[in-house]
């Protein structure tokens, strides 16, 4: 397929913003396939793997690289207005004054502002490490948005910050909520009495979510990134965290997220848990909540059952876990003969997680990214049984925009399950909130629609279970979110367990 790149020296933009204008360029028409990125061996590798292999380059990892492929007469307009939206100057402020300059250093932003306590930082992983130890020698916390910094890096920098009594968030954190502003990929919530600390961006964002839709709130929700509770680490963030929550007087119950680190460690947090003298609500995902229940800690299995355990310690009541049993609503389709499997399709890599974790005891499942039973898949791009996928997974991002930003993957997804005769129901999430997609709905209703068409032309029915991780104070509201997706026949449950519960009912009693 013809492909056109360009580079631009010298030109750097976070990750975030690249993959936003990488989104946006793969919606223009005759683009299949577009990517903005820093110029890094990682980067050319990961184009690479995509398919859109540009040969060789004269590019740096400081200069920004902009490949397209498509429509060979649609290429050299993409590439112009991607330079166009890179050079677009930001409103000139009222009466025209002058803007000052914009800082070019962690230094000169902190000699700007010396009130500053936290340095976010988005740069290739090559430079992070750096960056992220200046932070900490200027006396600042530090959330850590870049990924490809390598473990040994990671425990480094969180060494040095539990010496300077600092927290390292991450590296590759893309959640946090801290004194009550969402930073990187997080949803707005109310503040209140729960404090949250999570290896897990999407797990921290379901939590903190149903925390707000149950009527609480949230004193601050700290990410570590996912790498934090390995023995190589040691839990340093989470234990930090902990830490500061139990020594806030605003946070009056803690919650602590992570898929189950080593004894070692785990016997390590649950014991300053225990020391802590509060309340603390703990999910290692896909572990026993009975084996680390007792004294002040609550253990819980599903992430809706942490926040209604942490919701119901801090208005004083005993925590009590959602229900099992998912009723199907009225007028839910019978499938039709043939049609037995539940083909999950996430953009959140622990929604997948949990979502392979229950549905593994009642099926055998299929996945990208197995855990447990679960088995590998032979071709990530085909479901086989029960399939669950992490659109999010490194393999399918690579060269791509993030699923929760570009819907183009999974659009293309749904069209193929609903074109397989064995699909019995189509599993969902979608995730609002800063960072996300401005509009989810516009992206899936028409891929639903046609997927619905697809189905009843070929005599089957179409079933699509959903859930939408936000709240009514996100930027995309999460009441227009439901409101389109109902309307489009999506059965929207009010968590990822529920959600994957309920797809599971509907495929058991077909089978029954």
């Amino acid at each position: 397929m013809p492909t056109l790149h360009e580079v631009i020296p010298r030109e750097y933009r976070d990750s975030v913003a690249l993959m936003q204008l990488s989104a946006a360029l793969a919606k223009l028409p005759g683009i299949k396939q577009a990517s903005a990125v820093m110029g890094t061996e990682n980067n050319l590798a990961l184009l690479g793997h995509a398919g859109m292999d540009i040969g060789k380059v004269a590019v740096g990892p400081n200069d920004l690289l902009i490949v397209v492929q498509g429509d060979e007469n649609a290429l050299r307009p993409a590439l112009d207005e991607a330079k166009a939206r890179l050079s677009a100057k930001p409103a000139q402020a009222d009466g025209g004054s002058v803007k000052a300059l914009a800082p070019r250093s962690i230094a000169m932003a902190l000699a700007a502002d010396a009130g500053a306590n936290l340095a976010m930082i988005s740069t290739p992983g090559e430079y992070a490490t750096a960056e992220a130890l200046k932070a900490l020698n200027l006396g600042l916390n530090v959330m850590l948005f870049s990924n490809n910094v390598s473990v040994p890096d990671e425990a480094m920098l969180k060494r040095v910050a539990r010496d300077k009594d600092l927290i390292v968030m991450g590296p590759d954190c893309g959640t946090s909520i801290i004194n009550g502003i969402p930073l990187a990929f997080a949803n707005v919530v109310k503040r209140g009495p729960i404090g949250a600390v999570g290896a897990s961006g999407t797990g921290l964002q379901e939590v903190t979510v149903l925390v707000d839709r149950l009527g609480g709130g949230i004193s601050q929700a700290i990410g570590t990134g996912g790498h934090d509770l390995s023995n190589e680490v040691g839990g340093i963030s989470m234990l930090t965290g902990l830490k500061y929550l139990t020594e806030d007087p605003d946070t009056k119950v803690i919650v602590l997220i992570s898929k189950p680190p080593s004894k070692a460690i785990a016997d390590e947090i649950l014991g300053k848990a225990r020391a802590s003298g509060k309340p603390v609500v703990v999910i290692f995902l896909g572990a026993d909540p009975k084996g680390f229940t007792g004294a002040n800690v609550v253990g819980t299995r599903t992430l809706e059952d942490a926040a209604r355990a942490a919701l119901a310690l801090a208005q004083g009541g005993k925590a009590a876990a959602a229900g099992e049993d998912v009723p199907i609503p009225a007028g839910v389709p019978q499938l039709a003969r043939g049609q037995k499997y539940v083909r999950g399709l996430f953009s959140g890599g622990t929604f997948c997680f949990q979502a392979t974790m229950l549905l593994q005891e009642s099926f055998s499942i299929h996945s990208n990214s197995p855990v447990g039973k679960s088995l590998p898949l032979k071709d990530m791009w085909k479901s086989e049984g029960h399939t669950v996928v992490d659109l999010g997974d490194d393999e399918f991002t690579r060269g791509r925009p993030h699923p929760m930003i570009d819907y183009r993957l999974r659009t293309e997804r749904i069209a193929q399950e609903a074109g397989d005769p064995e699909t019995a129901v189509l599993l969902l999430d979608v995730v609002l909130g800063y960072g996300s997609n401005a509009n989810p709905a516009a992206e899936l209703v028409p891929a639903l629609e046609a997927a619905r068409a697809t189905a009843q032309k070929n005599g089957r029915a179409f079933i699509c279970v959903g859930h939408i991780c936000g709240t009514e104070g996100d930027p995309q509201g999460l009441a227009a979110q439901t409101e389109a997706l109902k309307a489009a026949g999506v059965l929207l449950a009010d968590s990822n367990a529920q959600a994957v519960r309920l797809a599971r009912a509907i495929v058991t009693r077909a089978a029954a």
